[in-house]
């Protein structure tokens, strides 16, 4: 086998191994992006736990179809990148920033989320949700909430009854004296 097709299933396992690997990817097509540009938005996403990176459409296509999805097909057309997301809600978070930002020079296609297919609407929504842990901890702090609310009437009351014995002691202070 020649030395091209070895390197090119190389990244066809690299690409596997990153879409196995990460809880989200957000596939955009990008036009006319200066170099200032992309490293910005590289950097904004190493910065949010994500990775922004450029591969050919085919190798792309071919990993995604060894996993068994050939919903992407259509939207791996033309100049595409692919944000790698740790969470599931930062790369749709960070690409749609950057849809904002770069205006027409973006476009988001789809996302692959849960091992699902996410189309271009449901990454608009996925970006306006909470992560996880945000919404780890709200639960907790409303869980908690209840608790402090108690602990501050029993902190209340147990100052009431204090004041009172206290008000008690010197009333007998004043009538004994």
């Amino acid at each position: 086998m020649s030395a091209n097709f070895e390197a090119k299933k190389a990244v066809v396992q690299e690409i596997t191994d990153k879409i196995k690997a990460s809880k989200s990817i957000v596939f955009v097509e990008y036009k006319s992006l200066s170099v200032a540009e992309v490293s910005a938005l590289r950097n904004k996403c190493k910065e949010n736990g994500c990775e922004y990176k450029v591969y050919k459409n085919t190798l792309v296509r071919k990993a995604l179809n060894d996993l068994g999805f050939n919903q992407f097909d259509d939207d791996l057309n033309g100049p595409m990148a692919m944000t790698f997301g740790s969470i599931e809600t930062n790369a749709a978070k960070i690409m749609q920033e950057a849809q904002k930002t770069y205006d027409t020079k973006i476009t988001i296609k789809s996302a692959f989320v849960d091992n699902s297919y996410v189309d271009a609407e449901g990454v608009k929504e996925l970006a306006s949700m909470p992560s996880k842990e945000e919404l780890i901890a709200k639960m907790l702090g409303s869980m908690q909430a209840p608790i402090a609310n108690f602990a501050g009437v029993l902190n209340n009351l147990m100052s009431g009854i204090v004041r009172v014995l206290d008000g008690i002691a010197k009333a007998k202070e004043e009538a004994a004296a």
